[in-house]
């Protein structure tokens, strides 16, 4: 039987295990992003983040018809616009799953906010394609709009108002 190690990016389908605060850190704008698990050390299983964000960053409505996304919130609460249907605030232990294809976005709605986002391989190498290392450039509308393209995703508009 191995033993399991703290996880590199080169681990590929092994066991491994993350101290908190120690997975691989990317941004874009002031949204943190630790990639917990990608589709590569988990054979193509699935991807894990853990995102830290603040009040009033969001993620307009879009869909991605090739890949589902989980929310599940940590600290602090979202607003989650799911379908056409009105935003739902999310607290902490609150939990939102989107099927591939449908309508989603969210807002952070306290002054800040943890969520996990559980979802395709294919789909955190979009989060890796719009997030930048800590030490790296920020991204900004091109490059968004061409991993968009690259990697399927469709934005339909701007979140609606809460009241």
């Amino acid at each position: 039987m191995s033993t399991p190690s703290i996880a590199t990016a080169s681990a590929t389908g092994a066991a491994y295990l993350i101290p908190p605060g120690t997975g691989e850190l990317r941004w874009m704008g002031q949204t943190g992003t630790y990639f917990l698990a990608t589709g590569q050390q988990t054979s193509g299983g699935f991807c894990l983040v853990d995102e830290r964000a603040f009040k009033g960053e969001s993620v307009p409505l879009h869909r991605h018809g090739g890949d589902m996304e989980s929310f599940y919130v940590l600290e602090g609460a979202l607003v989650i616009f799911l379908g056409d249907g009105p935003g739902l605030r999310a607290e902490a232990g609150a939990f939102a799953h989107v099927p591939a294809g449908e309508v989603h976005g969210f807002r952070v709605d306290s002054e800040s906010a943890r969520y996990l986002i559980l979802t395709t391989p294919r789909h955190g190498e979009f989060y890796r394609a719009i997030t930048r290392p800590v030490q790296g450039e920020s991204i900004g509308g091109p490059a968004i709009g061409q991993a968009c393209q690259d990697f399927g995703i469709e934005f339909i508009g701007p979140l609606p108002a809460v009241p």
